[in-house]
């Protein structure tokens, strides 16, 4: 893999604030071109009760009432969790949005729920989208993107559907509240998701550069939990793309309808260059 280019920030000098932003997007970058990350996918395979055999994976792949089942033929071998797997092997129920990962040489074999469906997305460090990758542009970081807000918790999480990155699939999120805050002089509100094991909030939104300069189908943004009082901090500069800006192998979620921004968010990452 390419070194991610570097990012002109059309400053001099040591400022906080952008080297606070540098260190993050470098660690960012780092974690997008990673030697399994989503950009090492080489396929999406959509399992059935037919067996059937993957070209980049071993062994012949299905669900059923056992749940995910591969059976490795004859040499063939598989390692979970550092053991050697051969012959039938069945994986089971995956639940919703969780995965197994399985070693096969240098590759990782993701068997996976998404929308409802067994996956498996093979994941090779060669693949030539991770191979030639060299780093994703962004708007210069700028401290007026760098907003507080306040958390607005519902009584109760709100189970939330919201469309999919693949045609004709849903996801369901639970939305545990909204998050209020002030930008160019606006009142706004955007309903945030839970951020799972990583703690905090994930909010998924669009804008006024959303198929202009930014991915069009979505934007991400993590925020840490609130503070004593409330507060959370929305940084945009940090607003990230999701795998699917970058991979047609990705079933990643669509903002809910509320979460489109009326201003144009010119902070973040813009559309890869993959999809330019």
């Amino acid at each position: 893999m390419a070194t991610p280019a570097a990012v002109d920030i059309g400053t001099t000098g040591f400022d906080p604030f952008i080297q606070e932003w540098q260190d993050w997007h470098r660690r960012h970058e780092a974690a997008v071109g990673s030697p399994h990350g989503f950009l090492a996918v080489t396929n999406l395979h959509w399992l059935t009760p037919e067996p059937q055999r993957l070209p980049d994976a071993p062994g012949e792949w299905s669900t059923g009432e056992e749940g995910v089942v591969v059976t490795l033929g004859e040499g063939e071998e598989l390692l979970l969790d550092g053991k050697p797997v051969r012959g039938r092997h069945v994986f089971g129920h995956i639940p919703e949005r969780s995965e197994i990962s399985a070693v096969w040489g240098d590759a990782v074999i993701e068997v996976a729920k998404r929308g409802g469906h067994d996956i498996v997305r093979p994941r090779h460090p060669d693949h030539p989208l991770r191979a030639g990758y060299t780093g994703t542009p962004t708007f210069p970081p700028d401290p007026r993107w760098r907003v507080t807000g306040r958390y607005v918790p519902f009584d109760d999480p709100r189970p939330t559907t919201v469309g999919a990155a693949v045609e004709g699939l849903q996801h369901v999120y639970d939305a545990p509240g909204q998050v209020v805050f002030e930008l160019d002089g606006r009142t706004l509100t955007l309903t945030a998701f839970d951020g799972g094991a990583s703690g905090g909030l994930v909010i998924l939104f669009t804008d006024e550069t959303s198929g202009v300069t930014t991915y069009a189908a979505n934007r991400g943004l993590k925020l840490d939990g609130p503070d004593a009082v409330g507060n959370v901090t929305l940084d945009f500069n940090r607003a990230t793309n999701l795998p699917c800006a970058y991979t047609d192998f990705a079933t990643c979620p669509l903002p809910p309808a509320e979460n489109r921004l009326p201003l144009a968010v010119e902070a973040g990452e813009k559309i890869p260059y993959e999809r330019a």
